[in-house]
């Protein structure tokens, strides 16, 4: 940064003609003009200008270097402003990651639109419900669900997610409702595991207190839609979010329980590493997001109204 400085005051003063012109130019006080000169100087070994009380003129050194700093200068001038521009239009490599089943559903449909509408744009989107680390990797943004652990990270909350005990209808026949989450205990659960957010349990809201219940059954799995179809099947409860089986439920394939014992939603998140300076095409993709998950009928949720 100081060798940059050092050139601009060196342009400067060749253009105005005297250091203390340059000076007023800048804002500073002559004796900085002087000695950045100085420096300039001392680090390449030769005299650049010739200084009097009345002129100033460079030496034969330092009329090749004038024409070599005024074309660096103006390169470095064109480069910022191209970069500038590319800024405020969405362009170059988007890389995103999401976890499987979300992503599947409701980042990987969105794309071929947010491509046609940022032609400039290519996108890359990884699934997988492992946790991703942002900077290591080189990703561009997360979409994630659930509780944030990351405090390094930036995270806009796109959407809350709404979590449903859900079972098939053969299965309640055949087991039984469950009234109360302590019912739990009696009843085939299909879980995670300690996988994600169910590592604590199945979370429901007993006496206005936020309460993990411990859950168990023969099948587990770390892979949600296999968790799903186990559920259409009848095999078990699950505890699944809206965007899920907000279809199935429409359609009477499965019933929720324990709603009276509904947790409050969590969140669905776009994450990045900062907020400052975010590349155009981070921010028309989290606006893209946005956008669509605020609509009530992206959810098929009826609208008021």
């Amino acid at each position: 940064m100081d060798r940059f400085k050092q050139l601009q005051t060196f342009v400067d003063v060749a253009a105005l003609g005297s250091l203390s012109a340059a000076a007023r130019a800048e804002g500073v006080a002559p004796a900085m003009i002087g000695r950045r000169i100085d420096a300039l100087e001392a680090r390449l070994g030769v005299k650049l200008l010739v200084r009097s009380t009345r002129r100033l003129s460079l030496t034969a050194e330092g009329g090749t270097l004038l024409e070599d700093a005024q074309r660096i200068l103006r390169d470095l001038n064109e480069s910022e402003s191209l970069v500038a521009q590319g800024s405020a239009r969405p362009t170059g490599l988007l890389r995103l990651t999401a976890p499987a089943g979300f992503g599947r559903r409701h980042v990987a449909p969105l794309l071929p639109g947010f491509a046609d509408q940022y032609p400039d744009v290519s996108v890359v989107l990884d699934l997988s419900d492992r946790l991703v680390d942002l900077i290591e990797e080189r990703y561009d943004c997360a979409v994630r669900i659930g509780d944030l652990d990351d405090s390094d990270m930036v995270a806009i909350r796109l959407a809350d997610n709404r979590r449903v005990v859900v079972a098939a209808p053969a299965y309640l026949e055949r087991q039984g409702i469950p009234r109360t989450p302590a019912d739990l205990a009696t009843h085939h659960c299909l879980s995670f595991g300690n996988q994600g957010n169910q590592s604590r349990g199945w979370l429901f809201r007993v006496n206005d207190q936020l309460t993990p219940f411990r859950v168990g059954g023969r099948l587990e799995c770390s892979d949600g839609s296999v968790l799903h179809q186990w559920t259409l099947a009848g095999y078990g409860l699950a505890w699944r979010s809206m965007w899920e089986v907000q279809q199935d439920l429409a359609s009477g394939r499965l019933k929720t329980v324990l709603d009276e014992y509904c947790a409050p939603p969590n969140g669905i998140y776009a994450m990045f590493p900062e907020r400052k300076h975010m590349p155009a095409r981070v921010r028309a993709f989290v606006a893209m997001l946005r956008q669509a998950y605020a609509d009530p009928a992206y959810w098929g949720e009826p609208v008021s109204g």
